[in-house]
């Protein structure tokens, strides 16, 4: 995707640790890094990176999610890196041999937003590309998260699984219209223009003969109508049909007129 980085823009920023324990992989972490800014979520916690801190292709891999990488803290143990929190949360793809809650992403994002808002300090650790997390990891987590997706193909990389809980986190809290319409520089039609614009169009089409059956007139007349409602039509729109209208109706008159 082309670059979505507007710095003119408010920055929603704030929520759960984002905790990768022993990952391996600078370009791995920069990903992750990424995937946590695009939610709003700063606060990474490595857990012995294998291949040292700081390390440059992460940097490089986070694309311009500096405010993550450069605060992100070191610790030895997964124990250090979630001292801190009140509530801890860890993926996985395997139910294992352990008695634990499981939850999906979307109910795990419901609940932190809930104990967020109440001011507890929440995180969700994710385990090494290659193994996951270990048992000994799941004990210090509350609650373990596991996505619902194919059984046969379950399998997600490190940074799609952190955009995956970190989407579910921003969506729990983000207000955004399911649909809208941008108008740009017009704006939405008003039932008073667009039933002009049917009256004429239609009896142009009366002129032209296109009503073949006077029967059959009203159902047409509905189905073009509900046809040119579906489109949410602006004022320019309209403006633009009203010439095309136009168009066509001079268009037959000269028309006409050579042929006498």
């Amino acid at each position: 995707m082309t670059s979505g980085q507007n710095p003119t823009r408010e920055s929603i920023l704030g929520g759960p640790a984002v905790i990768l324990v022993q990952p391996q992989l600078g370009e791995n972490i920069g990903a992750c890094a990424r995937a946590m800014l695009n939610c709003g979520l700063t606060d990474l916690r490595l857990v012995k990176p294998r291949d040292g801190w700081p390390n440059p292709k992460a940097s490089a891999a986070a694309s311009g999610a500096d405010l993550v990488i450069d605060n992100a803290k070191i610790f030895e143990t997964t124990a250090e890196a979630v001292a801190d929190l009140e509530a801890v949360y860890a993926t996985t793809v395997r139910t294992r041999d352990m008695i634990q809650r499981f939850v999906t992403p979307r109910v795990a994002a419901g609940e932190m937003r809930e104990r967020y808002a109440a001011g507890q300090k929440v995180g969700v650790m994710f385990g090494p590309e290659r193994t996951g997390l270990f048992n000994d990891d799941l004990t210090f987590a509350q609650t373990l998260v596991t996505v619902p997706l194919n059984p046969a193909f379950s399998s997600l990389n490190l940074a799609q699984a952190v955009l995956l809980i970190g989407y579910e986190w921003f969506q729990a809290g983000d207000r955004t219209p399911d649909r809208f319409l941008h108008t740009g520089q017009t704006r939405p039609a008003t039932m008073a223009e667009r039933v002009n614009f049917f009256e004429r169009l239609e009896a142009a089409l009366d002129r032209t003969g296109f009503f073949t059956s006077e029967e059959k007139r009203p159902s047409m007349v509905r189905t073009l109508r509900n046809a040119f409602e579906r489109m949410e039509m602006t004022e320019q729109e309209v403006r633009t049909f009203h010439g095309v209208v136009a168009a066509l109706v001079q268009g037959s008159r000269r028309k006409g007129e050579s042929q006498d």
